[in-house]
């Protein structure tokens, strides 16, 4: 007998039906369906989510009201209306230059890579033998950085240009220790010199900016200088005789160089550079209004122990092949802590695979075609603004060209370029600046030689192209080769590019494999709708400095942003600044520090740190000026309440912070975290909440409820920005209200503070910032609340299902964990042979990246499931190290090898597995094919398991011959 409804119930289901959007993204984004949630509830005894939450999370932090966000929207509405965001910035030409011109993205790279998951949703390659085609494009990069630098050491790259001269600024203080000076150009890029004197404050550093004719090195006892090459108003300097005095003084030369330039004139290690830095971001980088870019650093051979950043280096693998895997100071933060010689421990990873793939495209010729092009129209530029009775400079110049003008002219023109759609360079003293790029055209010379004429016939370019002779000569032209490798001269066709990188692409494990469990780095879904935003070009090519009423679009996007971001972390502010999470560790403790110089205060500087912090925590403490004090852990991974408690009191006179991370770093609600940030407070100090574990507090808590004063959020971890291979990221901050009078401001901002900017843009990396936008948009307040929950669920379930198999560390009360876990693997080394990592290894025949490896606790495993996973792939991980805990078991019991078994040798690749001799005592079939779901689709790792000392030892960072391949 069939149950009537009754009309009122009908009509409501049928409105509802109406009013919800059809497709619902969180049930797309959120792994485990309801029957799997029930399931995985069942196993661990509890009744509800609801009641696993009440579990796990302690009660004293909970938030019970819902998060005050607007409601979820569908993905086809929500793009719609974003392209209405997107049609409120003004897409002009700019000609501003400062570092940032507009390029031509090769289609196959961006759709290839850009817009490809198989390269955006890949790990940082600390797993080296599953990243070797994203190790070769960093390899590349390196080689392409040295080669035209004429330096020849280069890392896998730095966040940005401005960064990456106070980084070097940094390397050359440590490496001339003794000395606190250090000189900067008057004709560098104003952002950088700006993000300088924010970086030499805190650390006492003299910064003395000014003409570098006459310094006297001796007299301000200098350790370094810094040099703009071509100089931001576009002149080329002979700095030869300023190399030379500055190193008869013992200085360093630091030249922050532009590689497009690089193919035309002298590289700057030929003429005295020790350390050269930059962007790659005309090789192929969309504007983005402002990132994210690829920024670089190379050196000389005898300084690459102070190098900071990522180093690929080659080595060879267990056959003795050559085999890519990072190198020296891969993860020196979690080493040395606080006597890092950097906080930096990201790289922009994507963005430099990018540039790789562009001067892999073009080839040294292409380059250098490019740049004569540039070049050739800049100079019938200045031919036709002379003609036309404009002053120029005389001294040589590359693309760029300072047009002097009083105020009322310059501004006259400025605005009469705007109206043709042009943005030129303003400068304060009204002078005009011009920069011609890779995308301009010979039309768009024509029209701006149109708007400095005014009401007179502008010269005609046929004309001036046969008047000039745009070659360079010596001693500024280049006369050394580059890009010789043969890399760079064999994948000029279409075809051969995108062979070149698919193969690439395949020698490298992403999510578009299998899950990438990796505790703290929060591997979760990268929604397509969300990355759709990234490549329009309303979002793409902007130039970071264009007028602000171009950019309206945007700043709509930043402002529901920062809105949503407060809310999230119940904070009264939000900086969008910090481009990285280091990066956001260091603006959140300057602005702890200024909160105190304001107070009085300023001798506050000890900074309290617990032992299981992440190894930026003590860096970015020192790099922002503070003494670290450590504080221990008891025996179940909390803090030491007691010790916190005395050492904050023994330090009160001076304490200025506590980092802490929440839920701790051994994946445990601690339920005295509400008390510690009272023991710091009631001592004088401020709460610096990390927010790399945000995945567990977004809609049950947050850090200001819990009462912190500042936290920063990993975006790229908590929000949806794929970590690209190991970048870009972002890492805005939220501060309490006492501290919105110090976040970053930017000499650039549009209004606001013009001090202590911490990045070359003013909002960092905006481009990106489309996708937490639409992530968040998307799934709404209960879907936000919802994939929390979920993901301490999926821990909570891996933790029990593998309980009987590996100790879980750490838990909380009722034996919780919270979105991740640590399995102890320690013991094996004594029953079996067996190190923590041979089982990382062996995960990889298996198909799956290992998770975090011996961090926090060495000899563990730590696991952040996300709540991207479902149960099945959870539940295929588990059943991994099931086996692998079994193949173990069988060494324990000598039914296995201790030396000759499938963990030492793993990984297992298919060139081993098929050789004609087979030489183990295990078979072919366990080592390759360990597990059922294997036989549908395998993962071959590209090279056996890797010597990481030999590659130390023999340190080769720049691509090696061919016949070594």
């Amino acid at each position: 007998m069939s149950r009537r409804v009754s009309p009122t119930i009908e009509a409501a289901r049928t409105t509802s039906a109406l009013l919800a959007p059809c497709d619902t993204f969180p049930r797309r984004h959120i792994g485990p369906d309801e029957a799997e949630v029930k399931q995985m509830l069942a196993l661990l005894e509890t009744a509800s989510l609801d009641a696993l939450i009440d579990e796990t999370v302690p009660e004293s932090i909970r938030r019970r009201d819902a998060l005050a966000l607007p409601p979820a929207r569908g993905e086809h509405e929500l793009l719609a209306d974003l392209r209405r965001v997107a049609s409120r910035n003004r897409v002009l030409r700019s000609f501003i230059g400062m570092g940032y011109h507009d390029c031509v993205t090769p289609p196959v790279v961006q759709r290839n890579i850009l817009e490809n998951p198989g390269w955006y949703t890949q790990y940082t390659p600390y797993q080296a033998e599953i990243a070797q085609g994203r190790l070769e494009a960093l390899l590349n990069f390196q080689t392409m950085v040295a080669d035209l630098t004429g330096l020849p050491l280069a890392n896998a790259s730095l966040l940005d240009e401005a960064t990456a001269a106070a980084e070097a600024m940094h390397m050359a203080h440590a490496i001339r220790s003794g000395r606190r000076a250090f000189w900067v150009g008057d004709d560098c890029h104003p952002q950088t010199i700006a993000v300088v004197r924010t970086r030499a404050l805190p650390l006492g550093i003299e910064v003395h900016v000014g003409p570098v004719d006459g310094i006297d090195f001796a007299a301000r006892d200098l350790f370094g200088v810094l040099l703009q090459y071509p100089t931001t108003d576009g002149q080329v300097v002979d700095y030869a005789g300023v190399a030379e005095r500055a190193h008869a003084a013992d200085a360093l030369v630091v030249v922050a160089a532009d590689l497009l330039a690089l193919t035309l004139l002298r590289p700057p290690g030929e003429f005295g550079a020790d350390i050269a830095v930059g962007s790659a971001q005309r090789f192929g980088v969309p504007l983005g209004f402002g990132g994210p870019h690829a920024a670089f650093l190379s050196t000389r051979d005898e300084f690459k122990r102070q190098m900071p950043g990522r180093l690929v280096g080659v080595s060879h693998d267990a056959e003795g092949r050559p085999a890519f895997r990072l190198a020296l100071q891969t993860r020196e933060q979690h080493i040395r802590r606080d006597k890092a010689t950097s906080n930096i421990c990201t790289a922009q990873v994507l963005l430099a695979v990018m540039a790789s793939m562009y001067a892999v495209y073009h080839g040294p010729d292409g380059l250098r075609r490019i740049a004569q092009r540039v070049h050739a129209l800049a100079s019938a530029m200045a031919e036709g603004l002379r003609r036309l009775g404009f002053e120029l400079g005389s001294g040589v110049f590359f693309d760029t060209l300072k047009v002097r003008l009083d105020e009322a002219a310059g501004a006259a023109l400025v605005a009469a370029a705007c109206g043709r759609g042009i943005n030129l360079r303003a400068y304060d003293d009204g002078s005009v600046g011009v920069a011609l790029d890779e995308a301009t055209t010979v039309d768009d010379v024509r029209t701006l030689l149109d708007v400095f004429a005014g009401s007179r016939p502008a010269p005609s370019l046929e004309e001036l192209a046969g008047a000039i002779d745009p070659a360079l000569s010596p001693p500024l032209a280049r006369t050394s080769p580059f890009l010789t490798h043969d890399v760079f001269g064999r994948h000029h066709s279409e075809h051969e590019m995108l062979r070149y990188m698919r193969a690439l692409e395949s020698r490298d494990l992403s999510l578009t494999t299998s899950m990438i469990p990796l505790g703290s780095c929060t591997m979760k879904l990268n929604g397509t709708s969300e990355m759709l935003p990234v490549t329009w070009p309303e979002f793409g090519r902007i130039h970071p400095f264009a007028p602000a009423d171009q950019a309206e679009g945007y700043a709509e996007l930043f402002r529901d942003l920062e809105s949503w971001l407060a809310e999230i972390t119940g904070f009264a502010g939000v900086s969008l600044q910090p481009n990285a999470g280091s990066q956001g560790e260091y603006a959140g403790l300057l602005a702890v520090r200024a909160y105190h110089q304001s107070r009085g205060e300023g001798h506050r500087n000890v900074c309290l740190i617990p032992v299981s912090a992440h190894g930026t925590n003590p860096a970015s403490a020192v790099v922002a000026g503070f003494k670290v004090v450590a504080v221990a852990c008891d025996e179940r991974g909390n803090i030491d309440v007691a010790d916190l408690r005395a050492k904050a009191e023994a330090h009160q006179a001076g304490l200025g912070a506590l980092m802490v991370t929440y839920p701790s770093t051994h994946g445990v609600f601690e339920e005295a975290i509400r008390e510690i940030c009272a023991i710091v407070h009631a001592n004088g100090g401020q709460v610096y909440m990390d927010g790399a574990n945000l995945n567990a507090q977004v809609g049950l808590t947050s850090p200001g409820h819990i009462g912190a004063d500042v936290c920063h959020l990993n975006l790229h971890k908590t929000f949806c920005i794929p970590h690209g291979g190991g970048g870009p990221g972002m890492g805005p901050i939220a501060v309490a209200r006492h501290l919105v009078p110090f976040l970053p401001g930017h000499p650039f901002a549009p209004k606001g503070r013009k001090e202590d900017a911490v990045s070359a843009a003013p909002f960092g990396s905006p481009s990106i910032l489309t996708i937490p936008w639409v992530y968040i948009a998307l799934m709404g307040p209960d879907g936000l609340r919802q994939a929390t929950a979920v993901a301490i669920l999926n821990a909570n379930y891996m933790a029990r299902r593998l309980e009987g198999h590996y100790p879980v560390l750490y838990t909380g009360r009722s034996g919780r964990v919270a979105h991740e876990l640590i399995i102890d693997a320690r013991q094996f080394k004594d029953t079996a042979g067996i190190e923590v990592e041979d089982i990382a290894k062996r995960l990889m025949d298996y198909g799956f990246h290992a998770p975090t490896m011996s961090f926090p606790v060495p000899g563990t495993l730590m696991i952040e499931p996300t709540e991207s996973e479902t149960k099945a792939e959870l539940d295929r991980f588990c059943d991994a190290l099931i086996a692998i805990r079994e193949e173990i078991r069988a060494i324990e019991e000598g039914r296995a090898d201790r030396a000759d078994n499938p963990l030492k040798h793993a990984p297992h690749t298919a060139r081993v597995v098929t050789a004609d001799v087979w030489g183990h005592a295990y078979t072919r079939e366990q080592a390759a094919f360990p597990a059922p779901w294997l036989r549908q689709h395998k993962f071959w790792p590209a090279v056996g398991r890797i010597d990481n000392t030999y590659g130390d030892r023999n340190l080769v960072c720049t691509c090696p011959p061919v016949e070594s391949y």
